[in-house]
């Protein structure tokens, strides 16, 4: 588990029994900005309250640091998919904060959940009908959110639920609703006519229900307009710098720098070969540097060729495949004597982030952020 110091400095490394001169690596999480994507997306939501989203340990970063700076921030309403993460996360905010569990509660443990203070979200009439028995049970109304499926086909009631509910109003009864909310397939696509649709479809269903708060916009969805802010807004990506859409520059602060240490470096001659299954070939003399990140550290093999690393401002091609623990960077038009070997390089920082390694791959930047794996040396600055 990964642990933080509560010291006053502005840079704490999350691990203190794991040396950064041991790591291949060092990631350095900003907190400060963190809470600074916090603030601009809670300044652009018109009214609405803006919570945060802290599931998969923050998206990787560590819900344990995260958590409390943004709470720090101003959030006061949590989200996380499974109930054991929100039964962690109350270790880190205070009593006061609201956790909603996604995924609601799997059967055996809707009690734990609601005696926990946990908030459920019910995405089936399977899940409404256990948790009205608990309150009979327990002899009072119980707090949830319900989610709707407005076309997106995961999660939530569907149009025949949302009916039959509408018919059947007992089948509520012992659950105080406190917010109705869905999920928008198309945000990052801003004038995907999805978007508009799932509004309507939102309103038209909750109209059919008991008067709740209404919620439908996570990160990309903010940044549709006031129309979709509702009376919450759920951001995570963006709270982690991913941007919004690819249409215009990214307002957000990058959060992660990735700094791996060169394990080796060699010289090739012409028609030497790189990597597992010999991909790459040397066009004429070329210096390569091996470095202490791969696959099971978070970047992919697909796409590897697309992919880079930086040494300040000069661009690091990779050479052939990623391999578990390391991969091959060109350094050739880096003058001798100015690279060596146990120097860093940049696989994340402030210019190239997750959405560029996310393009590379052809993949998203959320799976680039929760993939960074845990060999990484930690530092979480600005705390």
């Amino acid at each position: 588990m990964v642990w933080m110091v509560a010291v006053a400095s502005s840079c704490v490394s999350a691990n203190p029994d794991w040396p950064g001169h041991r790591a291949g690596a060092v990631l350095t999480v900003d907190l400060a900005a963190i809470a600074a994507n916090y603030r601009l997306l809670d300044a652009r939501t018109s009214g609405a309250l803006c919570a945060a989203v802290v599931k998969a340990d923050a998206y990787g970063l560590g819900a344990a640091q995260v958590a409390p700076v943004l709470e720090q921030a101003g959030a006061r309403d949590f989200f996380v998919a499974h109930v054991d993460e929100g039964l962690a996360l109350q270790q880190w905010v205070s009593p006061k904060s609201q956790i909603t569990v996604l995924h609601g509660a799997r059967p055996d443990a809707v009690e734990e959940c609601v005696r926990s203070g946990l908030r459920p979200v019910l995405n089936s009439l399977e899940q409404v009908t256990q948790l009205q028995a608990l309150a009979k049970r327990l002899g009072g109304p119980l707090d949830a959110v319900l989610q709707l499926d407005t076309g997106m086909s995961r999660f939530g009631l569907s149009q025949a639920d949302v009916r039959c509910l509408a018919q059947e109003p007992e089948r509520l009864a012992g659950i105080s609703l406190s917010l109705i909310m869905s999920h928008l397939a198309c945000a990052d696509t801003p004038a995907h006519p999805a978007n508009a649709e799932q509004l309507q479809v939102l309103q038209s269903y909750a109209a059919q229900l008991p008067k709740a708060p209404l919620s439908l916009a996570a990160s990309s969805g903010i940044f549709l307009g006031e129309a979709f802010h509702q009376a919450l807004v759920r951001p995570g990506a963006a709270l982690y710098g991913i941007a919004p859409n690819s249409y215009g520059p990214n307002p957000l602060s990058a959060v992660v720098k990735l700094q791996a240490h060169i394990l080796q470096i060699r010289r090739l001659s012409k028609g030497d070969r790189v990597g597992y299954g010999l991909t790459w070939r040397a066009d004429g003399p070329r210096r390569v540097a091996t470095i202490a990140t791969g696959y099971a550290d978070g970047f992919a093999r697909q796409g590897a060729e697309q992919g880079c690393a930086w040494f300040g401002a000069q661009r690091l091609p990779i050479l052939g495949r990623i391999s578990m623990d390391s991969m091959t960077v060109d350094i050739s038009d880096i003058p001798e004597g100015q690279i060596a070997a146990d120097d860093t390089v940049d696989l994340l920082n402030t210019s190239y982030g997750v959405d560029a390694v996310a393009e590379a791959e052809g993949t998203i930047g959320y799976e680039v952020l929760t993939s960074l794996g845990g060999r990484y040396h930690r530092i979480y600055k600005n705390n």
